[in-house]
């Protein structure tokens, strides 16, 4: 029998679909660095409660220092968090962010595709520089050095690549099925602003949900903002629901003192 997608598991999922190549475990948190690019590779993932989350949060604080990075922490909603919220409340963390998990349990229909919608979409087991150079126009953050890191973050896990390109043979969307243990995760679906609301992001959503069935996954889930109330009813017409929420917490940044 297959094993329940739980938030837990859920959360060990996510990590393995998007690895951060620097991280430190420690048991209980898990830190994850990626030269800055994107929150999720650059965030500490509390998977466990903490024994003293004052210690616990200093001791991330450094870890993050020597690396010249700023502290953000991926937080669960749920009461696992209590104790953590706590603390970073008092020391004045942002909250940002916030991410609903949906899921798309096994024997869920998929969605119907949209009419008018005829171009073919393209698949592939890696990023081309087409694919990667859309995505990271609509969802990066920097240039060639930071699209370099989340290639190799792209690339450390198992995936499916869909594309689509317009009548002109341009790129107009994409999206990413990552593969973890017979689950598939969508990730990184864009598309450029001239080609939206023409049912694009639906073609490509169909397209890996197919592509993850004809390699035997039956179970999805997907992470959106919880402010993207047109693509929650993209995922939710192909059969997903809200399974959980995260957020992510930063500390501010700390003034250095006048001379004055």
């Amino acid at each position: 029998m297959a094993q329940e997608l739980s938030l837990a598991l859920i959360e060990e999922l996510m990590d393995r679909a998007w690895p951060a190549p620097d991280r430190e475990d420690t048991g209980g948190w898990v830190m994850r660095a990626a030269g800055g690019v994107t929150q999720r590779a650059n965030s500490v993932w509390p998977r466990e409660q903490a024994e003293d989350h004052e210690s616990a949060v200093r001791a991330a604080t450094q870890w993050y220092r020597s690396r010249r990075l700023p502290l953000i922490f991926q937080v669960f909603d749920d009461e696992r968090s209590t104790g953590l919220n706590a603390v970073l409340d008092v020391q004045r963390f942002t909250r940002q962010s916030e991410t609903l998990i949906m899921v798309r349990p096994d024997g869920a229909l998929p969605g119907t595709p949209r009419d008018g919608v005829a171009n073919d979409v393209e698949i592939s087991e890696e990023p081309s520089e087409e694919w990667l150079r859309l995505w990271w126009s609509v969802d990066g953050r920097g240039g060639d050095a930071e699209l370099e890191i989340a290639r190799t973050i792209l690339e450390s896990c198992p995936s499916v690549y869909a594309l689509v390109r317009d009548s002109d043979g341009a790129p107009a969307a994409v999206g990413r099925l990552a593969l973890v243990e017979g689950r598939g995760g969508i990730y990184c679906m864009a598309t450029t602003a001239r080609h939206r609301r023409r049912g694009l992001g639906r073609q490509v959503l169909d397209a890996l949900l197919a592509a993850g069935s004809h390699r035997g996954v039956s179970e999805f889930w997907l992470l959106v903002m919880a402010s993207n109330a047109g693509a929650q009813a993209l995922y939710e017409g192909a059969g997903f629901a809200e399974h959980g929420r995260y957020l992510y917490r930063q500390a501010r940044p700390q003034r250095a003192l006048s001379g004055c």
